[in-house]
């Protein structure tokens, strides 16, 4: 019995590591320049702009405020409209990539907040323009600080995209329900979250050890 588990836990566990992986990759090209955006557009920062910043603030906090089980079926025409279908790995990453921008922008942004003002101040002094300020202090000054930020992110998304399992996402989510719950073998269901503390735990250590390798203090 155990033999017939091994070819479908590995098919689903790669199909939630490809849905993690892309999700994130493309989650943090949006995100991150977001979390930027949202730092230094607030008050008393180098593109200080409190209008643009709370409304961007606040458009970022009701994507935030929606369950992802929801999110994920309001944007079912949407999901058809990017991928083609709303079953299966990649529609499932539509909604796992929109969940995750303003995560991700929120969690830089308090990374950004973290770096001392007088560093910016001294760039200034020196004649820096914002971008300047923004490629060579603030993400350099706060790099290990979102490595940690985002190994969260993904750990999020590793729960997200097992829930996503719940509408057809595929993955080990859907490996779980239907194969462990509708078909009543609890032996899925225990091999499935075994795998998914695995990942969490791998996911976690990997993510401290680059943050303490770019930690310069």
């Amino acid at each position: 019995m155990f033999a017939d588990m091994i070819p479908l836990l590995t098919k689903a566990l790669g199909e939630t590591v490809y849905m993690v992986a892309v999700s994130m990759v493309i989650a943090s090209i949006i995100g991150i320049p977001l979390g930027v955006l949202l730092h230094t557009t607030s008050k008393g920062q180098i593109l200080e702009a409190p209008g643009f910043n709370q409304c961007l603030g606040t458009v970022v906090n009701v994507i935030r405020s929606i369950p992802f089980i929801i999110l994920m079926v309001a944007i079912i025409p949407l999901t058809r409209v990017i991928v083609g279908t709303a079953i299966g790995t990649s529609a499932a990453m539509v909604p796992l990539v929109i969940a995750s921008i303003p995560f991700i922008g929120r969690q830089v942004e308090t990374s950004l907040k973290e770096v001392p003002y007088g560093l910016i101040e001294a760039a200034q002094s020196m004649g820096a323009t914002p971008f300047q300020i923004i490629w060579k202090v603030l993400l350099p000054e706060s790099r290990a600080s979102i490595t940690a930020q985002l190994t969260t992110v993904i750990i999020s998304l590793v729960g997200e995209s097992a829930m996503a399992g719940a509408i057809g996402g595929g993955g080990l989510g859907d490996l779980a329900i239907r194969y462990g719950y509708q078909r009543f073998r609890p032996e899925i269901m225990i091999a499935t979250v075994v795998i998914l503390i695995i990942l969490v735990q791998l996911v976690q250590l990997v993510g401290n050890t680059l943050a303490k390798k770019l930690d310069k203090k």
